[in-house]
């Protein structure tokens, strides 16, 4: 079974049934995505599976073969997404009245024990990109800072055993007028 079928449970750590949050931006992406799929890449590969069978033996038939795999493929995720995005709740951080606290959506610098500082968004899971500085609402650090404001500190469980940390800024997007 893959990770695309087990969606009933909910985000790791979190009890089930407890919603996918997305940014504005990861939702519209995410319904981008399923458009593409559903609309253009798969009714292309199904032209094509329906021409390879038409040319008699499947079982040597590369196209068929590669075009049947690819609309499981396509047909897996687009289940995925669509699950999702029916799960999924949007937050929009410019609408966080509480903007002296971390929550859903925030920008956050936090400092080291070593006096490094670090920047993150926390965002939803499937919005998460480490080399950004995107990461998810239900990793260890975003955990240790939710809810907490400047000069807090928080302790965080890395493994390397338990971390200090103090956050250093909070930054939510304007408000639009």
């Amino acid at each position: 079974m893959s990770d695309e079928d087990d969606e009933d449970d909910g985000p790791p750590g979190v009890p089930a049934g407890t919603p996918f949050y997305m940014t504005p931006e990861g939702h519209a992406a995410m319904k981008a995505e399923l458009h593409q799929l559903w609309h253009e890449e798969r009714p292309k590969v199904t032209e094509i599976v329906s021409w390879a069978a038409s040319l008699g033996d499947r079982s040597e038939n590369a196209d068929y073969q590669y075009g049947k795999r690819r609309l499981r493929q396509i047909d897996g995720r687009v289940r995925f997404l669509r699950k999702r995005l029916e799960r999924s709740e949007v937050v929009d951080a410019r609408e966080q009245k509480k903007r002296d606290q971390v929550f859903f959506g925030a920008t956050v610098t936090y400092a080291r024990e070593d006096d490094t500082e670090i920047t993150v968004t926390i965002v939803g899971m499937d919005e998460a990109d480490a080399n950004l500085g995107r990461i998810s609402w239900v990793s260890p650090v975003a955990r240790a800072l939710l809810g907490k404001r400047v000069g807090d500190l928080t302790k965080l469980r890395t493994p390397a055993g338990i971390e200090e940390i103090e956050v250093v800024t909070i930054f939510y997007p304007e408000r639009e007028a």
